[in-house]
């Protein structure tokens, strides 16, 4: 019988993630989770857990009257960038957009790159780690993290270089994208930028092992579907997996794009038609979905969580952390995604979890099952429900970060 370091039992409920035709969410009442080092060695009813595990050395958590969960997977992230943009957030409550750069306000991502230029490496660390502290609070232990506020090999290779720095000291996983195709430098001509991406920084990061995943900002003023596909293809053969943000702002047919090269999710999509949610849905990509995103933005458009679901597509929500959209709370992203765009609490639940993971490409968390990663949440709460029922508040009671308690 194998030995446990850890034992979270005897929770009013269990959510362990894996669907069952009674419950999406898979949840067992009164249910525990036994963990050797960082992985979860068995999770459900607490008589069989005990009776399957030894738990002599255990360490022992008692969950009663509380949601037991894995840990959220944040699956789209701007979390390392420069200053602020606060007075560009508070001016435009009441003024346009072009008002508010008559005011003298530095604007949109051009403003966050100059912020993000100026800031020192370590400066940058700090800030990040901050956010990660606060989003681990609050119940997160996987993160991806874009670059995209250097656009400029170096400072988008220092971005990169931060992740890795943060992936190593901090408890929260994080995973790494290069998004030197967030926009274009204002100093240099569209295509010789997307050269210098293809041909300079992507040979960058894939010599120094610096991410994992390639996305570009498909959209109107931004970047076309040749220059995407030249970028996320040059990527692939580089060896990064693909993502995209795209149907934002317009369809340029960028989530046909997505379908067509299979990448690992397609994010954003308000403008995405039905058609192309089937193609995206039988490609098997993920759609990742921004609820605070466009709260914050006041978003014209907002995304239609429910046809994509009813054209087969499994779904991630995420908070798009980003110095426009400054929230580190993936609660707050499930409240909306709940409230605001019509999901049910178990298939906010889901995206916020199982979703997340395979929108990074991983199949070793979000749930809380045999194998895999013990990321493990508890709610002091008494059912799942209420985690979207009370609003702004913070659940959590304990993280768990692969078998150790870390809040």
């Amino acid at each position: 019988m194998t030995s446990a370091t850890l034992f979270v039992h005897d929770a009013a409920e269990l959510v362990t993630c894996v669907s069952t035709d009674d419950d999406p969410l898979g949840r067992v009442a009164g249910g525990s989770v036994a963990v050797a080092g960082e992985r979860i060695l068995a999770a459900g009813p607490d008589a069989a857990v005990r009776a399957a595990v030894d738990l002599s050395v255990a360490e022992t958590v008692d969950a009663t009257g509380k949601v037991v969960a894995p840990g959220f997977v944040d699956s789209h992230t701007h979390l390392v960038f420069g200053g602020s943009r606060v007075r560009e957030y508070a001016a435009r409550l009441t003024r346009s957009s072009a008002e508010a750069v008559a005011l003298g306000i530095p604007t949109g991502i051009q403003a966050s790159v100059d912020m993000t230029r100026s800031a020192s490496t370590e400066e940058l660390v700090e800030s990040a780690s901050a956010r990660l502290d606060a989003m681990l609070r609050s119940g997160t232990t996987t993160v991806e993290s874009k670059s995209g506020y250097g656009l400029r090999t170096a400072d988008e290779l220092r971005m990169l270089e931060v992740n890795r720095r943060l992936q190593a000291e901090h408890p929260v996983d994080v995973v790494s994208t290069f998004l030197g195709a967030h926009d274009f430098p204002s100093d240099v001509p569209h295509e010789t930028y997307v050269e210098e991406v293809i041909r300079e920084m992507i040979p960058e990061v894939a010599r120094n092992d610096l991410a994992r995943f390639c996305d570009v900002f498909l959209d109107e003023g931004y970047y076309d579907v040749d220059q995407s596909r030249r970028i996320l293809e040059a990527g692939l053969e580089a060896g990064l997996e693909a993502k995209i943000h795209t149907d934002q702002y317009s369809d340029l047919g960028g989530a046909r794009l997505a379908a067509e090269l299979g990448v690992v999710s397609a994010d954003h999509l308000n403008y995405t038609q039905r058609p192309a949610m089937r193609a995206l849905a039988a490609a098997g990509v993920v759609g990742v979905v921004t609820p605070v995103l466009d709260f914050a933005v006041r978003h014209p458009r907002p995304f239609d969580a429910r046809a994509m679901i009813d054209e087969g597509m499994t779904l991630a929500v995420a908070t798009d952390l980003c110095p426009g959209c400054w929230v580190e709370s993936m609660q707050l992203v499930v409240e909306f995604a709940c409230r605001s765009y019509g999901l049910s609490v178990e298939e906010a639940v889901l995206a916020a979890t199982v979703g997340g993971a395979r929108a990074i490409g991983v199949e070793d968390r979000g749930t809380l099952a045999p194998g895999s990663l013990a990321d493990i949440q508890i709610w002091d709460l008494p059912t799942t429900e209420d985690l979207a029922y009370r609003l702004g508040d913070n659940a959590v009671h304990r993280v768990i970060k692969r078998g150790r308690t870390v809040v």
